[in-house]
């Protein structure tokens, strides 16, 4: 159920943004998705609408919660650097097959780090 967010995109932001214009982001996000604002896409509508309506300004308060906070905002980052934009990144991990002696009835398979200093390809 971990769902991947990325905070930038929502508020339509550079990775790279400093706090002022994250900041401005945020509030012109707001100034379009409040529901107390007259101009605003969450006043008046259906049931159905207005939960939609709220869960896109839930995603924005988030983003902004995280993202003005240096701190968050760093671990945040660190927490992205392994993903891609569709979500968590492949990982290639070497396995290596053990072969036990003939009375084992079930084969292993061990994971270890490969030394690239040995092998066929040095």
């Amino acid at each position: 159920m971990d769902t991947f967010q990325d905070h930038y995109a929502v508020l339509g932001v550079a990775p790279a943004a400093t706090q002022q214009e994250i900041s401005r982001a945020y509030r012109a996000l707001m100034r379009t998705h409040h529901p107390d604002i007259d101009g605003g896409a969450g006043a008046g509508g259906a049931g159905a609408d207005r939960a939609v309506q709220n869960a896109e300004l839930l995603k924005i308060m988030q983003a902004f919660a995280v993202l003005r906070d240096p701190e968050r905002r760093a671990a945040y980052d660190r927490s992205m650097s392994g993903r891609t934009r569709s979500g968590a990144a492949p990982q290639n991990v070497p396995v290596r097959k053990v072969r036990k002696p003939a009375g084992s009835a079930r084969d292993t398979i061990r994971i270890t780090p490969v030394r690239w200093e040995s092998g066929p390809w040095a």
